[in-house]
C-alpha cells in the first residue's frame, strides 16, 4: 500500500494530500474506528524510489501537541501535521528507525520527548494468542493485563486486554493526562486480544480502558487483568509489580510433604475489615491494614491452636456489604488495607506462625459494574447473553459463560495466579450448587436445558473438573474446598473416579440439623434426638468440612451465642457443648470469628469484634475452651488421621433419647489410640452413667466443657477406671459423672 504524501504543507492553510488507502486509514484512526493503529502509526517503508531506498516515513499521533519533531542520534526533523487531530509525519533514514524518539511541543512552550509506543514489536506470542483461544493458558496473568517490562531495550509497561468485539480500544491513564486519543491499541491478529507497548510507564500508574463498541459506545473499563486496583470507591486499576521477598520456603516445604487427609486442620474464618479495628486519627475506628494484621493476626491464631484461616474474599470489589462475594478485580487484592506486596507480607508471616491460608473464591457470578466485566466489549463477553443463563435472579449478578474458551482461561489461570503468585495454601470455592443446576433459584420457563434436556450444567461441571484437575497437578498439597448445599454425588473425589476434584466439601445438612437441634429448648431436644445422629449416615462419603461459618450469624439469625436457649449460664454451657460436639464429630472444622469466645451481638461487617467481652468470666472461659480444644485435638490423631473413613469412628450409643445422651468412639489409622466422646444435652446432672469402652484401665477425662477454667460449674470425673464389665457391644465399661450441657472427652491413661 502506498503511503506517500503530496501536495502543500499545513502551513497553508489547507490538508497536505494523501494517497487514498493513507487517508482513509487516519481518518478510521482519529475517529475511533482503527484496530491496528500500528499499521498507520510509527515507522514504515516508502516504496523504492519515492524518497530512497533506505528511507522510512514516520506517522505519530499526538492531539495535544502544537508541533513534533523526530530526533534520532543528533539529527532532528520536523514533522508535518497531515491531519487536523494531531497526526503528524516525517521521514527518516532507515538505519535510524529502530530508536528515534518525538519531540513534543505543548501549548506552554514546553517540549517534551518521548519513546514512540508505535515503533515497538507486540509483547504477546503467537503461542499464547493460540493456547489463550483454547482456553488452555495456564499463565494467562504473565501476558495479558499491565507488566513493567523491558522491551526492545526501553523500559515501559505493556498492557493486554482480551476484547473481541470491540471497534477500538484506548489505555488512559495518569500517563498520557487520561486522553484516549493518545494511546490507541491493535488487536492481534483474529485472537480478540488488544495490545500496546508505552515506554516510561512505571509502577504507580493508574489506568484504564477506553472500550468503543461495535455500535460506537465508548466506556471506560478497569483492566481484568489489573493486579492492583485504587481504594473503592475510586475503581482505576493500578500498574503493579512486586518486590516482596517470600520468607516461607519451610513452610512450602512441609506442606508438599503433608496429606491433609491425614493431618489435622482446624479452620478460623475471617473478615479482614472487621476482626479488629483501630481509632483513626479523627477519632473515628477503622480497619487494619494488611501489615497491621500481620502484626496481629498470625500470633492470634498460634495463640488459639487454629491450623488455618480461611479470609472471605480479598479480590477487588466495589461493595463492603458484599463482604467481598460480588468481585470485580479478579487478579488484584482489596486495596482497602494495603497493596499486593502488603497482603504477600501478612500470608507470609501467617506461615512463618504455621498458618495455612484459604481465600473464598467467587467464580459463580460476579456484578453488573458497568466499568468492570458486565458486557465488557459491548456484547456479552464474560457473562452468557440469555439472562436465563446469564443472570442470577437471587442475587443479581451476572454468570460467567462456562462455555467459552477464553471465560474459561480466565478462571482457570485466576485458581493458579492466587496460589502461585501469593502462595495461597488453597481455596474455598463458593456457591458450587449454583454452578451445578441450570435451574438453581429459577421458576419453570426460566432456564434453559442442557444438550440432553436436563438440569444440569454440563459446561461449569466441565470446568470445574478442569480447573481441580490442573490445580491438583501442579499443586498436590493445597486445599480446594467447596460449598455445595446439595446431595451432587462425589464432590470431593478425584476427577479420574468421576468426582469434581475437590480435596473438601463444606457440609451444610450437618450444620443445618446441628444448629436445629441446639437451638432447642433441652426439653424438647428428645424429639429431635437424630438430628445429630443422621449426618454419620453420610459422614464418610465425602471429604467433609463441618462448617459454622459467617452465613450462620448474619442477616438477623443472630450470634452462635444468642441462638442457643436458656439463661445466660445455659447458653454458655450449650455453646461450649456444641463446639467440643464438632471438634470431636468426623469431618474438619470450621469457625467464624467471634464464635471462639462467644460473641454476642450479630456480626457486623461494618464494626470490629467486640473483643471488650473477655473481661467477662463466661467469655473468657469460652475463649480458653476453644484454644485447649484445638490443642488437644492436635494431640490426638485418633480425632483426625480417619475423619473420612468409616473404620475411624463407632457409635456407643446414638438412641438414648430419653436423656438427650450422645456417645461415640474416634480411632486413630492404626488402633491403637480410642477417643470416648460423650454428651449430655439436658441441663440435668446424670450420675452412674454408664459407658461402653475399649479397653480397661484408668481413662483421663483430657477435656470437660463444665470445668471451672471454662466458667463451668465445675462437675466432672477426671479419672474413671474401665472394669471388665461388658456394655454396649464392648467388653469394658466405665462409671462416669455426666455434667449438664457438657461433653467430656476421655482417653487411656497412657494416650
Amino acid at each position: 500500500m502506498s503511503e506517500t504524501m503530496t501536495g502543500s504543507s499545513a502551513e497553508a492553510g489547507q490538508r497536505p494530500m494523501v494517497v487514498p488507502s493513507a487517508e482513509q486509514d487516519i481518518d478510521r484512526l482519529v475517529s475511533g474506528q482503527h484496530h491496528d493503529p500500528h499499521a498507520v502509526l510509527g515507522a514504515h517503508a516508502l516504496p523504492a524510489g519515492s524518497h530512497g531506498e533506505d528511507t522510512v516515513v514516520v506517522r505519530a499521533w499526538r492531539p495535544d501537541a502544537l508541533g513534533v519533531t523526530l530526533v534520532a542520534d543528533d539529527q532532528r526533523t520536523e514533522m508535518r501535521r497531515v491531519h487536523p487531530a494531531g497526526v503528524f509525519e516525517g521521514t527518516l533514514p532507515e538505519r535510524l528507525s529502530a530508536s528515534y524518539r518525538l519531540a513534543i511541543r505543548f501549548a506552554d512552550d514546553l517540549e517534551v520527548t518521548f519513546e514512540d509506543p508505535y515503533r515497538f514489536w507486540p509483547t504477546m506470542g503467537d503461542l499464547d494468542l493460540h493456547l489463550h483461544g483454547e482456553g488452555r493458558h495456564e499463565g494467562l496473568w504473565r501476558h495479558l493485563g499491565s507488566h513493567v517490562r523491558e522491551h526492545q531495550g526501553v523500559t515501559g509497561t505493556s498492557f493486554a486486554v482480551w476484547a473481541p468485539n470491540a471497534q477500538s480500544i484506548r489505555v488512559v491513564g495518569d500517563f498520557n493526562r487520561w486522553d484516549g486519543r493518545i494511546h490507541p491499541m491493535r488487536v492481534l491478529g483474529g485472537s480478540g486480544v488488544w495490545e500496546v507497548f508505552i515506554p516510561g510507564v512505571a509502577a504507580g500508574a493508574r489506568y484504564k480502558y477506553e472500550v468503543i463498541s461495535e455500535q460506537g459506545y465508548l466506556t471506560l473499563r478497569s483492566d481484568p487483568f489489573a493486579f492492583a486496583a485504587e481504594v473503592p470507591p475510586a475503581t482505576a486499576s493500578v500498574v503493579d509489580v512486586s518486590s516482596h521477598q517470600w520468607q516461607d520456603g519451610r513452610w512450602l516445604a512441609e506442606r508438599a510433604a503433608t496429606d491433609w487427609l491425614t493431618s489435622p486442620m482446624s479452620i478460623y474464618e475471617c473478615h479482614l475489615a472487621s476482626w479488629r479495628q483501630r481509632l483513626d486519627e479523627g477519632g473515628g475506628w477503622r480497619p487494619l491494614t494488611y501489615r497491621e494484621l500481620a502484626e496481629e493476626l498470625p500470633a492470634y491464631l498460634a495463640e488459639m491452636k487454629f491450623t488455618h484461616v480461611q479470609l472471605l474474599p480479598v479480590a477487588e470489589h466495589p461493595f463492603g456489604g458484599s463482604w467481598g462475594y460480588q468481585v470485580t478485580g479478579y487478579f488484584a487484592p482489596t486495596a482497602r488495607f494495603g497493596s499486593p506486596d502488603d497482603f504477600r507480607y501478612l500470608v507470609d508471616k501467617l506461615h512463618e506462625a504455621g498458618i495455612g491460608v484459604l481465600v473464598d473464591w467467587v467464580i459463580a457470578h460476579f456484578p453488573k459494574d458497568d466499568w468492570a466485566l458486565a458486557r465488557f466489549d459491548g456484547t456479552a463477553l464474560y457473562e452468557h447473553a440469555d439472562p436465563r443463563q446469564g443472570e442470577h435472579p437471587d442475587w443479581g449478578t451476572l454468570v460467567f459463560n462456562y462455555s467459552r474458551n477464553e471465560v474459561r482461561n480466565f478462571l482457570l489461570a485466576n485458581a493458579l495466579y492466587w496460589i502461585e503468585e501469593f502462595h495461597l495454601d488453597g481455596l474455598r470455592v463458593d456457591a458450587v450448587a449454583s454452578m451445578l443446576y441450570l435451574d438453581y433459584s429459577r421458576r419453570e420457563g426460566e432456564w434453559v436445558t442442557n444438550r440432553f434436556g436436563g438440569r444440569e450444567n454440563l459446561d461449569a461441571i466441565d470446568l470445574i473438573k478442569e480447573i481441580n484437575a490442573v490445580v491438583y497437578q501442579h499443586h498436590p498439597s493445597v486445599l480446594l474446598v467447596a460449598e455445595e448445599s446439595t446431595s451432587w454425588p462425589a464432590v470431593s473425589r478425584p476427577t479420574y473416579l468421576g468426582g469434581l476434584g475437590f480435596g473438601f466439601k463444606w457440609n451444610m445438612g450437618w450444620m443445618n440439623d446441628t444448629l436445629t437441634y441446639f437451638t432447642k429448648d433441652p426439653v424438647h431436644r428428645r424429639f429431635h434426638h437424630h438430628e445429630l445422629t443422621f449426618a454419620l449416615l453420610y459422614a464418610f462419603q465425602e471429604n467433609f468440612v463441618l462448617p459454622l461459618s459467617h452465613d450462620e450469624v448474619s442477616h438477623g439469625k443472630g450470634s452462635l451465642l444468642e441462638k442457643m436457649p436458656g439463661d445466660r449460664w445455659q447458653k454458655f454451657a450449650n455453646l461450649r457443648a456444641l463446639i467440643a460436639w464438632m471438634w470431636a464429630h468426623p469431618g474438619r472444622q470450621l469457625l467464624f470469628m467471634g464464635g471462639e469466645f462467644g460473641q454476642s451481638a450479630e456480626w457486623n461487617h461494618d464494626q470490629s469484634l467486640d473483643w471488650h467481652l473477655l473481661e467477662y468470666p463466661e467469655h473468657a472461659g469460652m475463649h480458653r475452651m476453644v484454644a485447649t480444644i484445638n490443642s488437644i485435638y492436635r494431640s490426638l490423631p485418633a480425632l483426625w488421621e480417619r475423619d473420612f473413613d468409616w473404620t475411624g469412628f463407632g457409635w456407643l450409643d446414638p438412641n438414648d433419647v430419653d436423656h438427650s445422651v450422645l456417645s461415640f468412639l474416634r480411632h486413630n489409622a492404626d488402633g491403637t489410640q480410642h477417643v470416648a466422646c460423650v454428651a449430655n444435652l439436658t441441663p440435668v446432672v446424670r450420675r452412674d452413667y454408664r459407658i461402653g469402652l475399649p479397653s480397661g484401665g484408668r481413662w483421663v477425662e483430657v477435656l470437660n466443657t463444665d470445668s471451672p477454667d471454662f466458667a463451668g460449674g465445675g462437675i466432672g470425673n477426671g479419672t474413671v477406671y474401665s472394669e471388665a464389665v461388658p456394655w454396649q457391644d464392648r467388653e469394658h465399661s466405665a462409671m462416669l459423672t455426666l455434667p449438664p450441657l457438657a461433653v467430656l472427652w476421655l482417653v487411656p491413661e497412657n494416650t
